[in-house]
């Protein structure tokens, strides 16, 4: 079992947000991966949950639902129930402030960066060793990073994220089957804050 996470907060008020691409990112995984006459959401490890097939490769997708700050809780939860290894297992998707729009990160270990939830698995997991796959959702400029992380993209910053989910979900699946290795000499890529093109893949 390869557990993929989606960070985000619950509530329909919270539904689109920059801090919610990873819910977004989950909810695409549930629409190419699960089977809809027979996938049904559960609401268990303290949060919402489709087991679905990607490749040959049984895999549980998670939605957090004890909100961001304790992100860490429904993970563990589910780490121990599964007995996964979360080193080689164990795949989160979060949004990133320090990562302009259209940017994709993936790293299998690394710090929080300052993200609430990502800290908060770092805490109950106990190990920075588990895949991350960062969305760029661009820096908050003046406007008070709680206010500009739960706010709603703009015209100009939603075609480019909107891809990046999409990228994000075959960069899921590009894990899934050949490893973090080739996922990251896909996927990763830089895009600059001011022109927004991509002039070269980066590990």
């Amino acid at each position: 079992m390869k557990l993929i996470v989606g960070l985000g907060n619950p509530g329909l008020q919270y539904a689109r947000s920059r801090h919610n691409v990873g819910f977004e990112a989950i909810d695409r995984l549930a629409r190419r991966h699960v089977d809809p006459t027979g996938g049904c959401a559960r609401a268990r490890f303290n949060g919402l949950t489709l087991e679905a097939e990607i490749g040959e490769q049984r895999v549980l997708l998670l939605k957090p639902t004890t909100f961001m700050n304790r992100s860490g809780r429904s993970v563990a939860e589910a780490v121990g129930f599964f007995k996964i290894d979360a080193a080689n297992d164990l795949f989160v998707i979060a949004d990133d402030i320090d990562l302009p729009c259209g940017s994709l990160r993936v790293r299998g270990e690394g710090g929080a960066g300052g993200h609430n939830g990502l800290s908060d698995i770092l805490a109950s997991l106990g190990s920075p060793q588990w895949t991350r796959c960062r969305i760029g959702i661009d820096k908050p400029g003046i406007i008070p990073q709680a206010d500009y992380v739960l706010g709603r993209f703009t015209e100009d910053q939603a075609p480019s994220v909107d891809e990046c989910i999409d990228q994000a979900c075959n960069a899921v699946g590009v894990w899934c089957r050949q490893g973090l290795a080739s996922t990251m000499n896909q996927f990763n890529r830089k895009v600059t804050a001011t022109t927004g093109e991509s002039p070269s893949n980066s590990n």
